[in-house]
């Protein structure tokens, strides 16, 4: 899943693909380098930020994925939590909804995939939108992330979402330290055992808790990091991986695959 921000204040790469050309090529780019999937964000969740009125987030990313959507045979993904933004993405040409709250700001998004059967990526973090990187650490990560994707399934199937609809992430950085994003890529496998119904996405492109890990690294200087974390995920049971450096990325988890047949 190759990453596309459309903001102008995204933590990795904000404003560079803010208008539809230079969204389209990044597009192009990355399908070309072997993506799967283009996840569009149109606010930026990096800490700090501050909510988007919803028209502004649709007049972001609709005419981005009406673009990509007719030019290319790819699952667009719409990265947001917010429904009328998820519905509106939906018409002009998204297939899967990415919300980072796991439906707790908008439960009305699990309408939307189930009356328009898109995909669901149920994401979890912790706190109100202004808050999910300040939140005070748990105890049991593992527990929280556990109980949280058990009520967000719930609010999703209760809506008519589909289980095969349905991605869980377990929400690396979101609310929680660096020792426990550590923890949560090093027993994703016993995470996925719970869940085993549904495929698990990761997102640890780029993070802070790398930067941290790598002596302040600048997230254009994370991809080592980066990678590594990715192959740990592989190899532990993910099925999908969110990035910025596609090809990089590919590659790894290429002979990454190439390993595991043989065990």
């Amino acid at each position: 899943m190759g990453i596309l921000n459309v903001t102008p204040d995204s933590f990795s790469d904000g404003g560079r693909f803010g208008d539809v050309d230079a969204a389209v090529r990044r597009a192009e780019e990355m399908i070309g380098e072997g993506a799967l999937i283009i996840d569009i964000g149109g606010e930026s969740t990096r800490p700090g930020s501050k909510r988007v009125d919803e028209q502004v987030e649709i007049d972001r990313v609709v005419p981005v994925i009406e673009a990509i959507a007719s030019r290319f045979d790819i699952p667009v993904s719409i990265d947001t939590s917010k429904s009328k933004v998820a519905e509106a993405a939906v018409a002009a040409g998204a297939e899967i909804i990415n919300d980072i709250s796991g439906l707790r700001f908008d439960e009305r998004i699990a309408e939307v995939s189930a009356v328009t059967n898109a995909g669901l990526v149920l994401m979890h973090s912790r706190g109100e939108f202004d808050e999910m990187h300040s939140q005070p650490a748990v105890e049991d990560i593992v527990t929280e992330i556990t109980e949280g994707f058990e009520r967000s399934i719930d609010l999703a199937t209760r809506a008519g979402v589909s289980a095969d609809a349905i991605v869980l992430d377990i929400g690396v950085g979101f609310g929680k330290t660096l020792e426990q994003n550590l923890e949560l890529l090093a027993k994703l496998d016993r995470i996925r055992d719970t869940f085993r119904e549904y495929p698990f996405l990761i997102g640890a492109s780029r993070k802070s808790f790398i930067g941290k890990l790598l002596d302040g690294a600048p997230p254009e200087h994370r991809l080592s990091g980066s990678l590594a974390a990715a192959v740990v995920a592989v190899m532990n049971g993910a099925r999908i991986i969110r990035a910025h450096d596609v090809k990089a990325t590919v590659e790894a988890i290429k002979v990454t695959n190439a390993i595991i047949s043989q065990s």
